[in-house]
């Protein structure tokens, strides 16, 4: 069972456990896991296929408090290392059920269990050979909308009419057979899966990136200077400045940059709403009886997974590579006269080289695409069995490896653009001066001088070779090793139970490391340096289930669980430990109260490690002085209007303040104590970062009523109070918070030199004379709400209806009460639970839930699935009354501040058309319901298409067909 190392018959679930079917994942037609996932109520939304910026990895974040807090298992063990496991490794098809642990459980599986877990429990010892395919595309009716108005007023063509587009293909083959009177079971699946691009100039909804020019104010479209008109602009000359675009007519000439056919270029019309994507999965499974008492048992997961995003092949702007100009010669033949006056002024027609912008879109030309290419293995494997008739054991262990390559998009070589625009006549021919000198034969002419210059031989000058390659590994290596016995045969047992105390004992090593490296085409256009990130940890843990009271009147059960673990990172010179207390109380067989509480604690990541030690020196941003010293301001000479003099105002803190930074009395005001420039020094790193701590309580009832057979409900509150929490703060968050309080909270960052100040030599490797900043401890998050769950099968035999089936209800939902924490102790603590924008980004609304029914026939024939989908409301925060989000007098917004609850449904039908061969037909959202429209929206959700692309159905009604044949 999810959420302990005790394997018991009859065993009842201390905490909330939510599970997801093989047949509910099937009625979905998901084809990948954050599909599935984001249908949980627990669960934050996440899309990476629909998110233009993503790595490609799907990652899981429970009570929208992060990946890293989310603890991912795959049959009770680790998936991969935080820092690079991807579920994707994971086929939809293979999947038993998905069972999701709200709480802490870092004392049953270890460290990151702070939101909770999510097991996934694979099918295993299949028999036979099956061949599962799937195939769904979107069919939605394009309708004009206010994004299509404003899209019109720039000449974007806004989509219109039906489409469908965006088809997935989902293919897996599994096999298996047992041998030698079945000791030994071999199975295998190949799985294969290819989504098409959807760019966001396919749906009306994201014709343009809207924008608002401010609160309540005009809507407009985001355009770029990137155009197939060109953009040119003198950076030196007596036009410096101008800003030119080329007649869109192509006649030589020039017209003023600004809105309007030809004229404006959509940054983002194809980008992509659906990645373009495809990923192949293979992985077998192995159990090998040896004795009664040892068995061997393996599975191995590969996965290759890539997807793009494309955009238009462009010369960026100089300004992209540095702060020199190109450079054109001013008698350029690919100039006409009139454009040369007005770039050249009265050099034109002369050798003279003129300092130029020039930024260029290639619209007839392939696109350039960023590429995500993750690869992932997973081998798991040990030695399980039964022993002296109680005892069970289980050795084994997880090596996972996780590779990310990143390729940039083909980024034009700075030096081929300044060679392709020094052109001259060569008996009429234009040709780059570097072929005539032969400093580069191959330089081909550009014509930015022409509207729609679509030369596919620049195209491949320019931009050939220029993608370079960004690599990361991460690695886990897992060793565990559990015991678990019944106690009750040595009769350790309560007087008034049946069962005696049940125990696991375990021990665990685990290895993290990260490698990131580049290629040298990567590191000029990107920078950065190689890196190896690792760490190690040591971990004991002891588990036990005492049932006190079973089958007695007034306690059908009574039972109290407990665990505890220790555990000693390498990045910590401190141990730490963790340990959970649950209860069980039903005083009929009908009704059953629980009652949890974990002690949860995650050790920081292997990145957040190293931004935490590794030391760097910058200096202060802005205009930010020791607010402890005298500083100087310039004001006018009473004596003499015509100059200026130095005055001295008086420290910006109070003397308390500035001795609670380590300042003696007798500095306090001192002109010495001045940054240069008013730039202190600022120190990044440095900081051993202690694990997080979070208190997870849960209470909850069960009821299980006699009188209506097949009935299941679950009412659980929960609470998850996280301290200590781990993240980056700059040098301003300690700078402020230590200036408005003095608290030695803030103020402990600052390490003034001997002479008092906060100025020093990075160069020197200084030891004091700065304030720190990066990843560190802070302060607190919390969540806290309750959780819903129902289950209900009725047989409509049982009405005497006769025998035509039976209706299942499965019933989620989450009511989310308290979603935010306090980032400082000078700051307000505040809840987010039905807001966005602000601190709250894009949080879970306060209540979601989904409902599903579905019919079976008799014999499970055919099935019918009707679901309920339902988000609730968000509000602005700018509306909230809350000045803790941000809120304040005369801040409300009059339009965009709330997004209405919203409901989808889904349809959803199977059919065995003879023994071994199922078809099924599915429409996800089936009233085509557009996604909510919101201006800004990369500020709330990372997402240009105007909308909260994770968290809406945005691409509208969803058709899926699928088969599964039995052989």
């Amino acid at each position: 069972m999810t959420g302990t190392r005790i394997s018991r018959p009859n065993q009842k679930a201390a905490a909330p456990i939510q599970s997801v079917t093989a047949a509910e994942i099937q009625a979905q037609a998901a084809v990948n896991i954050e599909e599935v996932m984001n249908r949980m109520p627990q669960i934050a939304p996440d899309s990476q296929q629909n998110y233009q910026d993503s790595d490609g990895r799907q990652r899981i974040k429970l009570r929208n408090l992060g990946f890293e807090r989310t603890l991912v298992l795959i049959d009770g063990k680790r998936l991969g290392t935080q820092n690079g496991q991807d579920t994707g490794i994971i086929p939809t098809s293979l999947l038993e059920r998905v069972d999701v642990l709200t709480g802490g459980a870092s004392s049953v599986y270890g460290s990151d269990a702070i939101a909770g877990v999510v097991n996934f429990v694979l099918k295993k010892n299949y028999e036979g050979f099956q061949v599962n395919a799937n195939h769904n595309f979107y069919y939605h009716d394009n309708k004009r909308t206010q994004v299509s108005d404003i899209a019109d007023r720039y000449s974007f063509n806004p989509a219109s009419g039906t489409h469908r587009d965006g088809g997935r293909t989902d293919v897996t083959v599994t096999a298996g057979k047992s041998f030698f009177e079945d000791r030994l079971h071999l199975s295998g699946f190949a799985n294969y899966r290819r989504a098409n691009l959807v760019p966001y100039s396919a749906r009306e909804t994201s014709a343009c990136q809207l924008t608002e020019v401010s609160k309540d104010g005009d809507l407009n479209c985001t355009a770029s200077t990137y155009t197939p008109a060109g953009y040119l602009s003198p950076r030196g000359g007596t036009n410096n400045g101008s800003v030119y675009l080329n007649n869109p007519n192509g006649d030589k000439t020039f017209v003023p940059y600004g809105n309007g056919p030809g004229l404006a270029a959509n940054p983002y019309d194809g980008y992509s709403f659906q990645r373009k994507n495809e990923r192949w999965n293979a992985g077998g499974f192995g159990t090998l009886e040896l004795t009664d008492s040892a068995e061997l048992y393996t599975n191995v997961l590969w996965f290759r997974d890539k997807s793009s995003n494309p955009f238009p092949a462009r010369v960026y702007s100089y300004t992209a590579y540095g702060s020199d100009p190109y450079q054109v010669n001013c008698n350029n033949p690919l100039m006409s006269a009139a454009q040369a006056q007005s770039l050249c002024g009265s050099n034109a027609g002369t050798g003279a080289m003129l300092p130029l912008d020039v930024r260029y879109r290639f619209n007839s030309l392939p696109d350039v695409e960023d590429v995500y290419i993750n690869k992932g293995t997973r081998i798991s494997g040990g030695i399980r069995g039964d022993f002296a008739e109680v005892w069970s054991y289980d050795i084994g262990g997880v090596y996972a490896r996780n590779q990310q390559d990143t390729k940039g998009g083909n980024f034009a070589d700075y030096d081929k653009v300044n060679r392709s625009l020094n052109v001259v006549n060569v008996n009429g021919t234009p040709t780059c001066v570097s072929k005539i000198n032969g400093t580069d034969p191959d330089c081909v002419p550009f014509d930015a001088f022409r509207a729609n210059n679509n030369d596919q031989a620049l195209f491949d000058y320019l931009l050939t070779g220029r993608n370079g390659t960004n690599t990361s590994v991460g690695t886990l290596k897992n060793v565990l090793a559990n015991v678990q016995g019944d106690l009750g045969a040595y009769g350790i047992t309560s007087p008034w139970a049946e069962d005696g105390v049940a125990i696991a004992l375990g021990g665990e090593y685990r290895h993290d490391e990260l490698r990131s490296y580049a290629d040298e085409i990567y590191r000029e256009e990107n920078g950065g340096t190689d890196s190896t990130r690792r760490q190690h940890a040591w971990e004991a843990n002891a588990e036990f289930q005492a049932p006190l009271v079973q089958k007695q009147p007034g306690a059908e059960l009574v039972q109290i669980n407990g665990g505890y673990r220790i555990s000693k990172y390498s990045s910590n010179p401190d141990a730490f430990s963790t340990w959970k207390g649950e209860t069980i109380y039903a005083p009929v067989e009908d009704i059953t109260f629980r009652a949890s509480i974990n002690r949860a604690q995650r050790a920081p990541t292997v990145v957040e490690i190293s931004q935490a030690k590794n030391i760097n020196y910058g200096t202060q941003g802005g205009s930010h002085n020791d607010f402890c010293a005298s500083t100087p301001r310039q004001v006018q000479d009473p004596n003499d209007p015509t100059k200026t003099i130095t005055v001295y105002d008086a420290p910006k803190a109070s003397q308390a303040v500035c001795a609670a930074t380590g300042l003696a009395p007798a500095q306090y005001g001192s002109r010495d104590l001045s940054c240069p420039d008013g730039k202190c020094t600022v120190q990044y790193g440095g900081f051993t970062v202690d694990p997080e701590t979070a208190y997870t309580k849960t209470i909850g009832v069960v009821f299980t009523p006699r009188f209506a057979k097949g009935l299941v409900v679950s009412v659980d509150r929960f609470m998850i109070d996280l301290k200590d929490s781990i993240g980056y703060n700059d040098y301003d968050y300690f700078w402020n918070g230590c200036l408005q309080q003095g608290s030695d909270f803030f103020c402990s960052k600052f390490v003034r030199g001997a002479n008092g100040s906060l100025f020093s030599a990075p160069s020197s490797n200084p030891t004091s004379g700065f304030i720190r900043a990066g990843t560190t401890n802070y302060y607190r998050s919390k969540s806290h709400g309750w959780d819903i769950q129902a289950q209900y099968k009725l047989d409509m035999d049982d009405l005497n209806w006769g025998d035509i089936g039976t209706v299942d209800w499965n019933f989620a939902g989450s009511l989310t009460t308290l979603a935010g924490g306090q980032d400082s102790p000078i700051l307000s603590k505040y809840n987010c639970a039905g807001y966005y924008g602000g601190p709250c980004g894009q949080l879970i609304p306060k209540w979601s839930h989904g409902l599903r029914t579905t019919y079976t026939s008799p014999e499970g024939a055919f099935t019918a699935s009707f679901n309920w989908r339902y988000l609730g409301s968000l509000t602005n925060v700018s509306n909230s009354g809350k000045p803790e989000l941000g809120w304040s007098e005369g801040r409300d917004r009059k339009t965009f501040y709330r997004i209405p609850g919203y409901s989808y449904f889904d349809l959803a039908f199977t059919y065995r058309v003879a023994e071994g061969y199922t078809v099924r037909l599915a429409s996800n959202n089936l009233f085509d319901k557009r996604p909510p429209i919101l201006p800004d929206s990369y500020n709330y959700g990372l997402s240009r298409s105007n909308t909260l692309a994770a968290r809406y159905d945005s691409l509208g009604r969803q058709i899926a067909i699928g088969a599964t044949i039995d052989f």
